[in-house]
């Protein structure tokens, strides 16, 4: 059984954590900082950032806590952020892409995505792209992308309603976003082979945690489950994957419970779209256009 109490010591590297002020991203941050990294915790609002880091900081650790804005839903602003990032900062060990929604009203992206491809995996994506050169030049770096046991709701992607251009469904539209994420990382790791770089790509998924994550989802829905595991529990498949010497390259973590919906870090389940190359490869293409953002540029 595999626990915070497994991570390797930390000290000297440096994290960077989305979405890390509540819920599965707080516990993420406060796990890697008590190891001993220095853990930026990065978010749309100063306030909720400060709120989080502050409580972080009075627990025991060897670790340091920084707080950046970070707004998924403005490329530009990603963009800014990245510079900024790269500028004071000499290596990213870890990379950790875990801020999303779920199943919100419908809503765009301040550049006119759908609002969950647009942030869970467009926003990442670019984030990724733009932090590129640090990662490549860490020894060992890791990209965790946080997927959903919810990718295998989507069987493809519709390219041409990724602004919402025909219709809306927030289930559906949650699910194109977990598969996009799940092909956005393993084409990084595919694309890594080709390359001199010693740089880890790997998926994961909570299982079913109760987190502000589902404030749009009717709460008898997620009482109907028998076991809903509390945030600390949730972040530990990121924390294996990120930290685990026996984490692989492209590998994909999540609860060893039945269905993935519990327990603790094990490999899960990719299913055959997941593992489609010839998609996966048309994603990137599509995301290198929309965010401008070409990884061997970077």
């Amino acid at each position: 059984m595999w626990t915070t109490q497994n991570i390797p010591d930390l000290d000297g590297k440096q994290a960077l954590v989305t979405g890390g002020n509540s819920g599965i991203g707080y516990e993420t941050a406060l796990a890697l900082y008590k190891a001993g990294a220095t853990v930026t915790i990065a978010g749309r609002d100063a306030h909720r950032l400060r709120q989080a880091a502050d409580p972080i900081k009075e627990v025991a650790g060897k670790g340091n806590v920084e707080t950046a804005v970070l707004n998924l839903a403005n490329l530009a602003q990603i963009e800014q952020f990245a510079q900024e990032y790269v500028s004071t900062h000499t290596r990213l060990d870890i990379l950790i892409n875990n801020a999303g929604v779920m199943m919100p009203p419908q809503r765009l992206t301040d550049d006119g995505y759908e609002l969950q491809f647009g942030t869970n995996f467009l926003g990442h994506f670019a984030l990724t792209g733009h932090l590129y050169s640090l990662l490549k030049q860490t020894p060992g770096a890791r990209v965790v992308t946080l997927s959903s046991g919810a990718y295998k709701w989507a069987t493809g992607i519709d390219y041409n309603n990724l602004r919402s251009e025909k219709s809306y469904d927030p289930t559906r539209e949650y699910g194109i976003s977990k598969l996009a994420d799940m092909w956005f990382a393993l084409e990084l790791q595919r694309r890594m082979e080709n390359t001199d770089s010693d740089l880890y790509s790997l998926a994961a998924h909570p299982g079913i945690v109760r987190t502000g994550l589902q404030r749009h989802i009717d709460a008898t829905a997620l009482n109907t489950y028998n076991d809903v595991m509390e945030p600390w529990q949730g972040a530990l498949p990121a924390l294996f994957a990120a930290t685990s010497p026996e984490a692989i390259k492209g590998g994909y973590y999540g609860p060893d419970g039945e269905k993935e919906l519990t327990g603790y870090p094990a490999p899960a389940f990719i299913n055959e779209t997941a593992t489609n190359k010839v998609e996966a490869k048309t994603l990137w293409t599509y995301a290198e256009k929309e965010t401008g953002v070409s990884f061997e540029n970077e």
